[in-house]
């Protein structure tokens, strides 16, 4: 077992027992799946939006390289800067290379979650940049020293007593205040940043091919002061998000909005086309776009799982995942949890180290069925289990156990031989896998085979 299979273990073992957290997390998906059907009656066909969507994405992936191109042209054209980073050590020397030219002391940073998955954060305080979160969730995980729980809602482990005692902790405000009146104080205390800051970095929901542009969607703003404030903008993406055209926008927006949060439509949509013009009066002075392969290009090569690569980040699989809710976001000690995470992770990283993920899963299929754009989740996790087995990741007693139960199942003489006694101990007893966390297997006195052929007789 591996370092990180094994606390992977450790950490769902005691986050499955904690009922408190079972508690808020089921409250905060009770409200998530009581309004995701009223966002769902805006599509006069939502299973057919959702296979369209999943169409236009597949039409984008199957000609990345392409649209990629297209959208740097269309980007440079408008005054923008395109740069290309192979993995996560390029994008942050490319990102303190902007900082240096522009004696960057303070960013302020709006939705990204590719920003977490190159451990952002971690580097600009090593080298004395302030980097500021102005999402609330995302403020409220910096505060608590924590990463996202959620893709969608950072802190959705918290409750609003959780927030209130560590702005008390952190910023010495009143125990006792309301939701309201929290929300106030991270006002009070970012809108100071924006003016600050010399650099705004956010994450962009979609790349758009045609006109060069990045489409943001939140529900708060802060990504449009991110971006507008300061005088240099940056924007760090995957090189996945690439959707064809401007009017995809009309598809993909509402269902990122309906499967991520409920809504009609996410509040502030926005679509940034390079740094601001001549004449216009708001926007950055200058715009870099960085795109992040960081093992992307790796799940593209794979025909079998190159579908995880559709995914808008709606956190849906998450919601609907009964492992993710009973276990939580930080216990996969990923940028990206629940099904999908499962799915992309051992793949952009040594499968070896993170294949455990994947049989993290019961394959009930209900990530499959919530899907925005209808992706096979719950077939990709075992897409990937094959992968760990064909590449020799297996254990020597998961080989040796499933070698044997084999040749019992193709000998029909071997699963009728043995009485039920035997054929428990051996399960139950000698082969513990199935049964460490299971009830114990009983098996029956006669094999249908047996029963069959004595009613034929």
């Amino acid at each position: 077992m591996t370092e990180n299979a094994a606390s992977f273990i450790a950490k769902s073992t005691i986050k499955a027992a904690d009922l408190e957290h079972r508690r808020k997390i089921n409250f905060n998906i009770g409200k998530y799946n009581a309004v995701v059907p009223l966002g769902k009656q805006q599509f006069n066909d939502v299973g057919l939006a959702r296979e369209r969507a999943k169409n236009l994405k597949w039409r984008a992936i199957d000609a990345l390289d392409k649209h990629l191109e297209e959208f740097e042209a269309a980007l440079t054209r408008r005054g923008g800067k395109v740069i290309w980073a192979e993995d996560a050590q390029q994008a942050r020397e490319e990102i303190m290379a902007i900082c240096k030219a522009k004696n960057c002391r303070t960013i302020v940073k709006s939705k990204s979650m590719v920003t977490e998955e190159i451990k952002l954060n971690d580097f600009l305080e090593e080298n004395n940049i302030e980097s500021v979160e102005t999402d609330l969730g995302e403020y409220i995980q910096q505060l608590d020293h924590e990463p996202p729980y959620h893709i969608v809602t950072p802190a959705m482990h918290k409750s609003k007593e959780d927030v209130a005692k560590l702005f008390h902790e952190k910023l010495d405000t009143d125990i006792h205040l309301s939701p309201e009146q929290l929300t106030l104080v991270a006002r009070e205390k970012l809108r100071k940043k924006y003016v600050e800051a010399e650099i705004g970095i956010t994450g962009a929901n979609f790349i758009i091919a045609d006109t060069g542009a990045v489409a943001v969607t939140e529900n708060e703003g802060n990504a449009r002061l991110s971006c507008a404030f300061p005088k240099t903008h940056i924007v760090i993406t995957g090189i996945e998000k690439v959707i064809p055209s401007l009017s995809d926008l009309s598809l993909f927006w509402p269902l990122l909005a309906t499967y991520g949060t409920g809504q009609q439509l996410t509040v502030y949509n926005t679509i940034i086309a390079g740094p601001k013009q001549p004449g216009e009066n708001d926007g950055p002075e200058e715009m870099y776009v960085i795109l992040l392969d960081n093992g992307r290009t790796n799940i593209l090569a794979n025909e079998r799982t190159r579908e995880s690569l559709y995914c808008i980040r709606c956190g849906a699989c998450l919601n609907a995942c009964p492992v993710y809710k009973n276990i939580g976001g930080h216990s996969y000690e990923t940028t990206y949890s629940g099904p999908i995470g499962s799915i992309i992770t051992p793949q952009l990283k040594p499968m070896h180290d993170w294949k455990h993920l994947s049989y993290a899963s019961s394959l009930c299929g209900n990530c499959t069925e919530v899907c925005a754009v209808k992706i096979n989740l719950h077939e990709l996790l075992l897409e990937n289990r094959h992968d760990a087995v064909k590449a020799g990741d297996a254990a020597w007693g998961e080989k040796v156990a499933w070698k044997v139960w084999k040749q019992a199942n193709l000998s029909r003489k071997m699963m009728n031989a043995g009485n039920k006694k035997i054929k428990n101990w051996m399960v139950n007893k000698v082969f513990k896998g199935w049964t460490a966390h299971r009830a114990d297997l009983d098996f029956s006195s006669k094999t249908f085979n047996e029963l069959w052929k004595e009613k034929r007789s």
